[in-house]
């Protein structure tokens, strides 16, 4: 059995220029510091890479002439040949393939080169599946990102928001949770929170939880921010909190273990899971915008993931300059479709035997937020499963609350009637009330601390921070709950390249934004 946790180590590290440079095809790049080479290959805006090292003797590659493709290199002491658009070795066929790393961006385009040691964690010790009997193993959806799994005598639960906002006031659920819900948290012998985000940690819910049972046992990965930093505010009183390291097997019982994974472009927040019992595997990948930096097990027998899109609020609070509705339409509307593409082609390439996606049922619901809620639309879970459908034989569910899959009879038969239970007629679905009042009335209290209320101490927090020598001005605006500027209100520019506080505009070229702050 491995012990050793799964560390993650930055290899080479390139600015935005030097990404800008890059060739379409093979590019050769070195680590000055360290001396060790690398191989990046450019497809339009993908990118792959690779040590410049052979897997037959350690030689180091060179262009291979021969390629009129540009997709092949050539090992300078025995001519052995790697395509490095797919990492297989070509000469001598079916020999290796070639470790890939990691590749990160950063948000100024910027990338760095990542080696996840060990790469596939989850091979250690493997085990052979074994029958399921019918109703050993049970998925119920709660609502958004919960789930509640019954794996044969043990009961483990993912991320519960049940009750309450999201984003101080920006989420609500979208659907109705089961009126059991509690009861089903208070009887799960674990429970997983992948991330510190408030619809995966949700305090409120917590906070009745802990009522009930505050010793009951959580598990969250160790990433660099804690995901329970702020416990000691939040008045939850939670006595079981468990840090585990990350590509480690977490034995529960004979049947049942799990493993947190972390994120290939967030490793200091964001975390995934695979939850193994009698060897079949349930791949959680959460909100993981690269989940173990691309490495993932293939065909397990339920993969989740998030499809909906619109968790930042750009480009719908940004004004002037280009953001013109109509561009922040075409902008939205096209990073929808990348993100529905890449879940698609992830399932494609993992082929799961089941697919559910989750962790995209929010709305904007406070009337407030209205504009946010008609600008900001989000994916279709029906859309993503229709694309998976045309690409590959894998079998799709579009949960909704209370309803339960019954894995031992959709792996033995996808058609299985009982193989999802839907939850009976007449179950409200969606919420159409939330309870806005209590929520808003402790929101509105923090927030009346007397650095909001004047300006000078808003532009003393911008000096504090000291962000600078980046060309672009933003104006700050102060607005009422319909995004309306204040009369009287705070209005005011901040030059980033000098990090000055200017009256006009400045007379040179310069990206511009304007942002809208609510009046607490």
């Amino acid at each position: 059995m491995m012990d050793r946790k799964q560390t993650a180590e930055t290899l080479l590290s390139l600015s935005p220029a030097d990404v800008a440079n890059l060739k379409e095809g093979v590019n050769f790049c070195r680590n000055k510091t360290t001396g060790k080479e690398y191989i990046l290959y450019k497809e339009k805006d993908h990118l792959k890479a690779c040590k410049n090292l052979c897997k037959h003797q350690g030689g180091l590659f060179m262009r291979d002439i021969e390629d009129l493709d540009g997709r092949s290199v050539k090992c300078t002491k025995h001519n052995w040949k790697l395509d490095v658009s797919t990492m297989k070795y070509t000469n001598p066929p079916g020999s290796f393939c070639q470790d890939e790393l990691v590749v990160e961006m950063d948000e100024n385009n910027g990338l760095c080169l990542v080696e996840l040691n060990p790469p596939n964690p989850w091979d250690s010790d493997p085990r052979s599946p074994e029958e399921l009997a019918f109703g050993e193993v049970q998925i119920t959806y709660l609502t958004h990102a919960c789930m509640d799994l019954k794996l044969g005598d043990k009961r483990m639960a993912f991320d519960p928001w049940l009750i309450g906002p999201a984003f101080a006031r920006g989420w609500w659920l979208l659907h109705e949770p089961p009126s059991d819900w509690l009861e089903r948290l208070c009887k799960a012998d674990l429970i997983y929170i992948s991330h510190m985000h408030s619809d995966h940690l949700s305090y409120p819910t917590l906070k009745q939880l802990s009522q009930r049972r505050p010793d009951i046992p959580i598990y969250v990965g160790d990433t660099e921010r804690p995901v329970f930093w702020n416990l000691n505010h939040s008045g939850v009183q939670l006595t079981n909190i468990n840090v585990v390291p990350f590509g480690i097997w977490q034995q529960v019982d004979k049947n049942l273990r799990f493993m947190i994974l972390m994120d290939g472009v967030h490793p200091e927040m964001d975390t995934c899971i695979i939850v193994e019992y009698k060897g079949h595997k349930i791949l959680n990948t959460v909100d993981c915008t690269r989940p173990n930096g691309g490495r993932l097990p293939e065909k397990v027998a339920l993969m989740m993931s998030d499809f909906a899109g619109g968790a930042s609020g750009f480009p719908m609070t940004f004004s002037g300059g280009k953001f013109t509705e109509e561009w922040k339409a075409q902008f939205i509307k096209a990073e929808r479709r990348k993100l529905l593409n890449y879940k698609a082609q992830l399932v494609k390439d993992l082929q799961p035997r089941i697919y559910c996606p989750f962790a995209g049922y929010f709305v904007e619901a406070h009337p407030s937020d209205k504009y946010i809620k008609e600008t900001n639309t989000k994916n279709d879970p029906n859309q993503l499963n229709n694309l998976i459908k045309k690409n590959s034989n894998v079998v799709t569910w579009t949960p909704r609350p209370g309803a339960t899959l019954d894995l031992g009879r959709m792996l033995k038969d996808p058609t299985d009637s009982k193989g999802i239970v839907e939850p009976p007629e007449g179950t409200k679905i969606y919420k159409d009330s939330w309870d806005f009042e209590p929520y808003l009335k402790t929101l509105n209290s923090s927030v009346r601390d007397s650095i909001f209320l004047h300006s000078s101490w808003i532009k003393e927090y911008f000096t504090w921070a000291g962000f600078k020598n980046y060309n672009l001005v933003v104006r700050m605006i102060e607005t009422d709950e319909d995004f309306s500027p204040v009369p009287g209100g705070y209005d005011y520019l901040v030059d980033f390249l000098d990090l000055s506080f200017p009256k006009e505009r400045p007379s040179r070229e310069h990206p511009y934004e304007e942002m809208r702050k609510l009046r607490p």
